[in-house]
């Protein structure tokens, strides 16, 4: 008996270091459809996605900004929703600026007399991203007729330079070549950010909701 009594706890052990050994179930991941992995990453380079959840946070603005590195040519893949374009959650999973936050909205995005334009980056910056970021979704139409968009708007309190937060947004479909920049992904923005100013709907819910998938950004909150 006390042999017997002296066995249990190393079989007991055995069984826990076994068990211990084996893959959770959810730690995997698992593909869409379209073979695109719904298990983030917490990648902090150029791509890097966000962790399941969570939306990256960026450097915020800047005086002086550079040109950010960009994911490799022919990384990144456009997604489709009826038509109108959305960008790939791997290379371009949207980020927030640290300078935006809940309890300084009316400091920041919705104070009088605007908030972006005192932190957008200038051209000379945005336009080599753009051309870099066009590779890395082989983007192959014409850049006037494209917007290098912030996923998470600067009026959401997106980060302004963050690789993650931005993308080559081709036009909408009907779009008239050669007539620049329309897309219907803009008015979204501008109803979000009266929603948040106006207490509707909060800050983060507002950054999640148009990361996640901009065509039911307003719809996903009620706001459709």
């Amino acid at each position: 008996m006390r042999s017997a009594y002296r066995a249990a706890p190393l079989v007991l052990l055995t069984s826990v270091v076994l068990a211990g050994c084996s893959p959770a179930s959810g730690d995997t991941g698992s593909a869409d459809p379209k073979g695109a992995s719904r298990a983030g990453s917490s990648g902090t380079a150029a791509g890097g996605g966000s962790s399941a959840g969570s939306i990256p946070v960026g450097a915020g603005p800047r005086t002086r900004y550079t040109v950010q590195e960009q994911p490799a040519a022919g990384s990144c893949h456009y997604r489709y929703k009826k038509g109108e374009p959305l960008p790939d959650p791997k290379c371009t999973p949207g980020a927030t600026s640290p300078a935006v936050t809940q309890a300084n909205l009316s400091s920041t995005i919705c104070r009088e007399g605007g908030y972006t334009k005192g932190i957008r980056p200038p051209v000379s910056v945005t336009s080599k991203e753009k051309r870099l970021n066009a590779a890395s979704y082989g983007y192959e139409g014409s850049l006037s007729d494209a917007e290098y968009d912030h996923l998470i708007s600067l009026q959401l309190g997106g980060d302004p330079n963050d690789p993650r937060n931005l993308w080559v947004q081709p036009p909408d479909p009907g779009h008239k070549p050669g007539t620049g920049v329309n897309n219907l992904k803009d008015p979204v923005e501008t109803k979000l950010h009266t929603a948040v100013c106006d207490g509707r709907v909060t800050l983060t819910a507002a950054q999640r909701a148009i990361a996640t998938d901009w065509t039911t950004a307003l719809e996903s909150l009620g706001l459709g």
